[in-house]
């Protein structure tokens, strides 16, 4: 973990609702898909935790919704401005098990840190396909980006305005075999993903946070092999040890 400013380069609208932020600062500490960070923002006394959507060695971009006062405050950020942030929290997605046509299932604000790991499984030669689900076509960002890693996707909406209407499941039935999955999304979608999923796979939880390091025990949830902390020990959990 390290505390540090970044300069924000860009701060704009994806979608209804959906932004994009592009910081400048060091990455270093950064070093799987599925990492978050720890927005520090003035006038609130905890930290906003987001995922990491891709990075690069000078430059990290994370892509978040607009849902309470802490979030609208961070819409009014500009260019040129910093925030403190602490990065490296979380353990990530494990590559190493992906193995050669692993499936990716996002919902929502849950598609953000796929595509940075999108993004390394295709550099790794695999056959990567993904299913992303949107309320509507008007909340959809990043499709057009997964296509062009040469992403095989797949799109659900729920009122059905683009692509297939229903939920991510409802994409998956149609998915062809595949050697592994990895998904991120809201604990009704996680929980319906698992019983639809055919393989072995990681699982990204959502979890109100409050230090984001593993030290409030504030973000502990049950496990086959007993209590872990999402901040720390997560987000990523593996499948067989998940307890509904």
């Amino acid at each position: 973990m390290e505390k540090q400013d970044f300069r924000i380069l860009v701060n704009r609208p994806l979608a209804q609702g959906i932004y994009e932020m592009v910081l400048v600062g060091d990455t270093s500490h950064i070093t799987r898909p599925g990492q978050f960070l720890n927005f520090q923002l003035e006038g609130f006394y905890l930290r906003r935790p987001i995922s990491v959507c891709d990075w690069t060695e000078e430059t990290v971009t994370i892509l978040y919704k607009v849902l309470g006062r802490g979030t609208q405050a961070m819409t009014q950020r500009k260019s040129g401005e910093t925030m403190n942030l602490l990065t490296g929290l979380g353990n990530g997605y494990d590559m190493d098990k992906s193995g050669p046509q692993p499936l990716l299932v996002g919902g929502g604000v849950g598609i953000p840190p796929l595509y940075g790991l999108a993004r390394r499984l295709r550099a790794q030669g695999k056959e990567v396909r993904a299913v992303l689900g949107f309320n509507t076509e008007r909340e959809m960002f990043y499709v057009e980006k997964f296509c062009e890693l040469g992403v095989q996707t797949a799109v659900a909406t729920v009122d059905g305005s683009c692509g297939i209407r229903g939920m991510v499941t409802d994409a998956m039935a149609q998915i062809g075999p595949y050697s592994y999955l990895y998904t991120c999304g809201p604990e009704p979608m996680l929980r319906a993903v698992w019983q639809a999923c055919r393989t072995s796979g990681q699982f990204s939880f959502e979890e109100r946070m409050g230090c984001g390091f593993g030290a409030c025990m504030g973000c502990s949830c049950k496990t086959k092999y007993g209590s872990k902390r999402i901040c720390k020990d997560g987000p990523v959990l593996e499948k067989e040890e998940i307890v509904w």
